[in-house]
Parts: C-alpha cells; structure tokens; sequence
C-alpha cells in the first residue's frame, strides 16, 4: 500500500453507516411508516454492501455519504403526504433561507420595515464596504441606504428595490411562504419568489432576529462575493432582464 492510501480517510465500514441511519430515523418526526417497498430496496442494498468483500468495497467519501443520507431521508419522508405534510422543506442560498411550510403564504405588504442603523449613503460610500453593483437597464439608484455598520446595502429605484450584502457565509435574510416551491432560474443562477412572503433580518453574532414585514415576489442570486435580493419587478422576465444587466 503505498504512503498516498494510507492518507486517504476512509469512513466506517456499513455496519455504522446503517447504524447512523437508524439514529437518523429515530430523530425524524413522521407520522406513519413508509411504503414496504421503500423500506425493502432500502434494506436489500444495505445487506448487499454489507456482504461485499471489503477489498472490493468502493470508498465512501464524506461527501458521498452526506448527499446519500440527505437522499435517502428525502425517500422515506416524501414517500407518504404524512410525511410531505410534517416537514417544512429549508434552502439556503446567497445569504438567504427560504422556508416553503404547509401555511399560506402572507397577504401583501406596503412596506418593509428598516434594517437596523439603517441611513443614506452615496453609492461611492457604499463601494468603500462592499463591491455594490448596479443593473444598467435602471442607471443610477434614486436613493442608497446602508445598514448594519456596512452589512447590507440598499439600492432603490421607484418601485424597485436591490439589497446587497456577503453572501457566501451568514444568513442574512429569511423568507418564509406557503407552497408551491420557489421557481429555479439558471442565468443567473438564483431563485424567484413569485408571491408575497414573510421576511426577516438575521443580524449577525447571534443578536435578536428582526421581523421585516411582507416582501413581494423576490429574485435571489449570487454575484461573485455579494448575494443580491431584488424585489418589486412584475415579473419573473423583467427580474431576469434587470439581474442580467448588473455591472
């Protein structure tokens, strides 16, 4: 064997990984249990690894285990509408997490509410914090706003609104809304909110999280370092053609 394999991590044989699903299982709240055909392939491909030599074993990277367990919780929950019904289906992406529940989504709202430290800036104030870019099919915002000691910065045009932040590590916003799942776009690569929804701020250090309001239909992408939270286009069309005008 040479130095190279002795490296490589390797996690714990079948039995713990069975072992980890069923702790998994315990912990999940669903009402009745899945289907029996389910249950069975699931058990089958168990035995079936377990009693493959283990020199013939392919190597189960952590990566590999994390998406097979995420898929096979996927499987047993969504198998039954108990399930589906008893879950509230978390996407966390750019700085933001998206809750989609069994709840109507909330009746429209006229304003949302101000971040905290909220104040007016130039957009030369607001580059000095954040690498803030500007849709050219709108030019020049008719009003920049800062908030939260530089966290996020705020674009406004008349109807139209374009929140700025870093998006790569910290939940800065969630938005919570009832079914269906948002809409996937690809150019950008983001997500569109075609409905009004509850959002929240979510300061940062763990400090108390902040009740925004309503929000409008919302499109949500990532931009190099910046997550970028656009809302009050009419349509998903007109929130495309504006994201993909950024500079």
């Amino acid at each position: 064997m040479s130095p190279s394999d002795d490296e490589t991590p390797r996690l714990p044989e079948i039995p713990a990984i069975e072992a980890e699903l069923r702790r998994l299982g315990d912990a999940l709240d669903v009402p009745s249990p899945p289907p029996a055909d389910v249950a069975a392939a699931v058990r089958a491909r168990i035995e079936r690894e377990a009693a493959t030599p283990a020199r013939r074993r392919p190597l189960i990277t952590k990566p590999r285990l994390a998406a097979g367990l995420a898929i096979l919780i996927a499987v047993l929950i969504g198998a039954t509408p108990q399930g589906r019904a008893a879950v509230t289906s978390i996407l966390r992406f750019a700085g933001v997490e998206i809750n989609v529940s069994s709840s109507p989504s909330p009746t429209p709202s006229s304003v949302i509410r101000s971040l905290p430290g909220e104040g007016p800036v130039t957009l030369d104030q607001a580059r000095q914090v954040l690498p803030i870019v500007v849709p050219a099919t709108l030019g020049p915002p008719t009003q920049v706003r800062m908030a939260d000691g530089g966290r996020v910065v705020s674009l406004f045009w008349p109807g139209l609104r374009l929140d700025e932040y870093d998006g790569r590590l910290d939940i800065v916003f969630r938005k919570d809304l009832g079914p269906p799942w948002p809409e996937q776009v690809s150019v950008p690569m983001g997500w569109w909110l075609d409905r009004p929804h509850s959002i929240t701020y979510i300061p940062s250090g763990g400090r108390r999280e902040i009740p925004l309001g309503v929000a409008g239909p919302t499109l949500i992408w990532q931009q190099g370092r910046l997550g970028l939270r656009l809302e009050g286009a009419k349509d998903l069309t007109e929130a495309l053609g504006i994201a993909r005008s950024v500079k």
